[in-house]
Parts: structure tokens; sequence; C-alpha cells
């Protein structure tokens, strides 16, 4: 027995039951971020003046996963439209960039990733707070492991373009540099920090603060849309073509639907950006 409508559109919705079936799932996601996204706001709106983290992602990484994720949403529709003039070997090219954009943009984010786990804040007893490097850039080290290793004193390569409003924390640490010649400066010279002076050592991880809680929630969910977007992409790409030979129509619009769900993750990330980012 045949399905009905997986070609043809119902009478009543004028859709295909695929392309009804991924948006009724659409709405479901959009209620699941919007949550989150909800949820952020009103963190931040009734977070003190002063206390939000600022400045601490790397922008022109999150720029060019943009750019990434634009193109992807660029070559999916193209790719569909290929099918649609049914020149399969034409589709076959141009999904394959996209699958390899995806792959770009979770390895360029793992990257991210890693970096933030070895990218830390001190906050000193006196008030001052400090970003930067530990050296060796060991990963998620804490006070209490300096103490379990008896260190006195911490080499920290300090960040001279976090909390630029704050140099004069900076300038404790290196008197002999003025704030114009630190500006041009990715890292400060290493220095020295006693242990005892530390009254808090984070990466930035999820523990460091609700910014970095809220940061790690909703961009590892999003990669894990990305994952899930790119497989189903690959599925039918390198293991589906037996559909495409006995019912082109069909697979046609299975292309169509996960390229749908497709453009969804790109239009989080769209979102994602600048406010994580950029506000």
């Amino acid at each position: 027995m045949d399905i009905p409508y997986t070609t043809q559109a119902r009478p009543d919705t004028g859709l295909f039951n695929a392309k009804l079936g991924i948006w009724l799932f659409l709405a479901s996601e959009v209620m699941l971020f919007g949550a989150l996204f909800s949820s952020y706001i009103l963190l931040r709106v009734g977070a003190d003046p002063g206390t939000w983290p600022h400045g601490l992602l790397n922008i022109p990484i999150g720029t060019f996963n943009t750019t990434v994720l634009i193109t992807s949403s660029v070559t999916v529709v193209l790719a569909w439209s290929a099918l649609k003039m049914g020149d399969f070997a034409k589709y076959r090219k141009i999904q394959a960039v996209t699958i390899l954009c995806a792959l770009g943009f979770v390895g360029i984010k793992s990257f991210e990733y890693k970096d933030k786990f070895t990218h830390y804040e001190i906050w000193m007893k006196d008030g001052r707070r400090v970003t930067g490097h530990i050296e060796g850039n060991p990963w998620f080290y804490t006070l209490n492991k300096a103490a379990a290793q008896k260190v006195e004193a911490i080499t920290f390569a300090p960040d001279a373009h976090h909390y630029a409003e704050k140099w004069e924390g900076h300038k404790a640490f290196h008197t002999e540099l003025k704030a114009e010649e630190a500006a041009g400066a990715h890292h400060l010279p290493p220095v020295k920090i006693p242990v005892a002076d530390i009254k808090r050592l984070s990466a930035f991880v999820p523990a460091h603060s609700t910014y970095f809680g809220i940061y790690f929630t909703l961009t590892a969910l999003h990669a894990l849309h990305v994952i899930g977007g790119a497989a189903v992409i690959f599925y039918l790409w390198a293991l589906n073509k037996k559909l495409w030979l006995s019912d082109p129509e069909r697979y046609t619009n299975r292309v169509e639907v996960s390229g749908l769900f497709w453009h969804f993750v790109d239009l989080v990330w769209i979102f994602l950006f600048p406010v994580l980012y950029l506000l």
C-alpha cells in the first residue's frame, strides 16, 4: 500500500506530509530556543550594573563561523534547485560544500571551546580582576589544584584587550607600560601572581559565571543541531541515491525538508552571534 501525499500536496494544507511534519517540528524548536533566549534576556536585565561579562569572546572567529553557515544556507538552496532541474551530479557537488561547511563550523567551534578551557580570569583579594593565560595552558586549573601542588605563584600572561576600561588593574602588574602601549599587544608580558593574593581563579567555563553557563548551553545545543542536520544531509547525499533513481520527486522533497531544518539552524545562529558575542 502506498502512503498518500509523499510527493503530492494535501488538499487541506497545501503541503506534502514531510513538509507539514518539518514545520510542526520547527514550531517546537522555536519554543525550545525561544525559552532559552527569554531566560537569557531576563537574567541579563536582572544582573547588577557592571557585573555582566563583556568582550570575552573571539568576535573574528564568531564572524567567520557566521559566514560559513550563511554560505551553507546558499548551497543548500542551490543543491535543491539542481535536483528540481534533474541535475543529480550538480546537486552532489554543491551539497558537498554544505557538508564541508557544517564540518568547518563544528571544527571552528571546537577550537573556540578549547581556547575557553585554557583562558582564565583571576579575581584578586584587593578587588582587581585580570584575564589571560596560565603558563603551559593547563585545562580547568583551580586554586585547589594549585594548593595541592603547593604552588606559591602562578605565571600569568594577562590579556591586554579584556576589561580595557579597567586598565588600572592591569597597570598594577606592569608599571613600566602605558595603556596606549598595551593597546597594540595581544598579551602583556607574563607576571608572577602569588597564590596567596588570589581570591578566585576560573577558566571561561560554565562555572565561571552565569554568562558562560548560558553561552555553553546555547552554543552546545546549537552545535548538536548542526551535527544532526549535517548527518541527515550526508545520508541523503551519500547513501540514498537509490531513491533518486526510483522516485526522484520524493527524493527532492526529502532534500527540501532537510534544507528547511538547515535554514532554521542557521537562523538560530544569526540570533546567537549578536546576542552572545556583540551585545
